[in-house]
């Protein structure tokens, strides 16, 4: 056994192992760095396992099987993964941007699956700037923060909050 066949991955290939592992830092580490979930280590392993089953289906693929549809159950089961970090507390949904993220970093996993690693570095670095660009816009405008897209702790700032805060601290 020499050193080649020792550090071979085939059907996989370092580069995209790497470029999925920089994809998911990008993204985690604005998560994690904002106290957000889904963070550097989980975003680094939806972006590769990502890579890994679409690189699977495409090395597997003949005139009797169809790639495209490990594309579609990956989907289907990031949909899941992403359904269970949402919650509802209070009357409000919390976790939709994290379950965005995670569908994101399956995306960004799959443009590597397919061959386009430097797409899907780009790709990275734009959701990272709609994370904090959209959250840097609602720290400075009100509009932006109406309603159901108000933060979770100002929910209870509203007339009735204070009203309940005051009632607490009485």
């Amino acid at each position: 056994m020499d050193f080649a066949s020792l550090v071979s991955i085939a059907p996989f290939s370092w580069k995209a192992v790497t470029t999925s592992l920089v994809c998911g830092t990008i993204i985690g580490l604005e998560r994690q760095l904002r106290g957000k979930p889904v963070g550097i280590r989980t975003s680094a392993l939806i972006v590769l396992g990502t890579y890994i089953f679409i690189a699977v289906s495409v090395a597997v693929s003949n005139n009797a099987t169809d790639p495209s549809r490990i594309i579609g159950q990956v989907i289907t089961g990031i949909g899941f993964l992403g359904a269970g970090v949402m919650l509802a507390r209070d009357g409000m949904v919390l976790g939709v941007t994290s379950a965005s993220t995670i569908w994101s970093l399956a995306a960004i996993g799959v443009c590597i699956g397919l061959g386009y690693d430097l797409a899907a570095i780009k790709l990275s670095i734009v959701v990272v700037f709609v994370l904090v660009g959209v959250d840097t816009l609602e720290d400075y405008s009100q509009i932006l923060t109406r309603g159901v897209h108000r933060k979770y702790q100002d929910w209870f700032e509203t007339d009735s909050g204070k009203k309940q805060k005051q009632n607490r601290e009485e």
